[in-house]
C-alpha cells in the first residue's frame, strides 16, 4: 500500500486537482455526438406549442390584458379631480371596458367614458354610470 505524506492529504491543491480531474471525466460522456445511436427514429422536439398550449397561453394574456386594462382606466379615474372622489367599478372582459357606479355630472359621466376609451387595447366601452348629485 501506498503511503501518502500527511501534507499531500491536507493539501488544498491536492483536492481541487482531484474535483477537476474527477469532474472533466464525467463531462466526457456529456458531449453532443452528432447523432442519436439510440434510437434513430425519435421525433424532434416540438417547435410549436401544441393547440391547447397555445389557446391556455392565450386565455393567460387575454387575463392580463384585460387586467392590465382595468388597472390602466382606474388609474386613469383617479386622476379625474370630479371622478377621485366616488367609487367606479371598472370591469374589463375582452378588451370591453364596462363602468357601474355614480357619476356627479352627465359631464363626469361622459368624461369616465372617454378616459377608458382612450386606454390602450380597449376595443369598446359600456358605460352604465347613473348621474347622481353628490
Amino acid at each position: 500500500m501506498i503511503q501518502l505524506d500527511s501534507t499531500f492529504k491536507r493539501s488544498p491543491r491536492w483536492m481541487a486537482a482531484a474535483l477537476l480531474a474527477g469532474g472533466a471525466l464525467a463531462l466526457t460522456g456529456c458531449g453532443d455526438r452528432g447523432t442519436n445511436t439510440a434510437d434513430s427514429t425519435a421525433t424532434p422536439p416540438a417547435t410549436q406549442p401544441s393547440g391547447a398550449a397555445r389557446d391556455t397561453g392565450a386565455a393567460v394574456s387575454a387575463r392580463i390584458d384585460d387586467a392590465t386594462i382595468t388597472a390602466a382606466v382606474s388609474a386613469g379615474l383617479a386622476k379625474d379631480p370630479d371622478l377621485s372622489a366616488i367609487k367606479i367599478d371598472v370591469d374589463t372582459k375582452g378588451g370591453t371596458v364596462m363602468l357601474k357606479g355614480p357619476a356627479p355630472t352627465a359631464a363626469a359621466k361622459s368624461r369616465a367614458e372617454q378616459i377608458a376609451k382612450n386606454v390602450k387595447g380597449v376595443s369598446s366601452v359600456d358605460n352604465q354610470l347613473e348621474v347622481k348629485s353628490m
